[in-house]
């Protein structure tokens, strides 16, 4: 009963320091996702102009240009995975890749070759592990974007929309990430970004209206090839700052399910342990009872 009674208590201890951690780290994410929901308000305002800007170069003008003109027949399309670089927040990063199969599934079903791009050493290490080729890859700052990295992560994507698919070129640009919805839900979503829908452009434009008539200098496609890049990245940091603030939730509440979890398994042990040492207790007493029984009856035997 003894040495029960010690692994209980020691299982306690153990459980109590792990549940120390979990409410540290759920402190830590909560005060995270804030700052994250910060920069995401702050960069809304350059979106939105970026994007009517680019509304209105793709309504006021007739040229081709990667940025607002679809293949005649897509033949290679890529797409921009966004996960974590670190783990403990439950099934994050694994939605956000399972939302990425889905969507190569789909592109695949439609005859395009699949090119993929993937931020965060989670992704990295799933398509590793499946000696799956990945064009490209960074790593070391989900937790914490900035618009830097998002440049970073853009270059090679943006070079790869404005060469010909002959020469390892895209037709198509799609980025998987996941969407901040509430400090409860977190949604994987894919969307695509290159070539630019108008009709999903006005919705992002916020009131539909009819945009005025531009002249521009020095031409239309000048414009465009210096608001591609722009554009891209805007997008990129945007999904990079969605990302963040939803793994800090999601990493939020699995540290509240796991201190929740340890509180209630503390809680059982503790029973256990009362029942052992109470068990303890009552076979000692039953022993010394016994002992004082069997002292009596072989006193009593000698007196006769």
């Amino acid at each position: 009963m003894g040495a029960q009674l010690r692994v209980y208590k020691r299982r306690i201890r153990s459980v109590t320091a792990t549940k120390k951690i979990t409410k540290a780290m759920e402190m830590i994410a909560a005060s995270r996702i804030v700052k994250a929901q910060r920069k995401v308000a702050a960069s809304m305002p350059y979106a939105t102009e970026l994007n009517r800007a680019v509304t209105a170069v793709a309504t006021g003008s007739t040229t081709k240009h990667p940025l607002t003109t679809e293949a005649d027949a897509p033949a290679r399309a890529a797409i921009l995975l966004i996960t974590s670089d670190r783990g403990l927040a439950g099934g994050y990063s694994a939605n956000a890749i399972k939302a990425a199969e889905r969507l190569t599934e789909r592109l695949r079903g439609e005859g395009k070759e699949v090119v993929t791009y993937v931020i965060g050493r989670k992704g990295v290490a799933y398509y590793g592990f499946r000696e799956r080729k990945i064009a490209d890859s960074w790593t070391g700052f989900t937790d914490s974007p900035t618009y830097a990295d998002a440049k970073r992560a853009a270059a090679p994507m943006i070079e790869a929309v404005t060469q010909e698919t002959a020469e390892g070129g895209v037709d198509e640009l799609h980025i998987v990430f996941t969407e901040f919805v509430s400090m409860m839900t977190q949604s994987p979503v894919d969307n695509r970004m290159l070539p630019l829908s108008l009709d999903i452009t006005k919705e992002e434009d916020g009131k539909g209206e009819i945009l005025p008539l531009f002249d521009f200098e020095p031409s239309a496609e000048d414009v465009l090839d210096a608001l591609l890049p722009r554009y891209v990245e805007s997008r990129i940091y945007n999904a990079l700052l969605q990302a963040a603030a939803s793994e800090h939730a999601a990493r939020r509440r699995a540290m509240k399910s796991a201190t929740d979890n340890a509180g209630e398994l503390v809680k059982s042990l503790s029973r256990l342990a009362n029942a052992a040492r109470q068990a303890e207790i009552t076979q000692e007493i039953s022993e010394i009872v016994g002992g004082a029984s069997a002292l009596a009856d072989a006193t009593a035997g000698s007196d006769k």
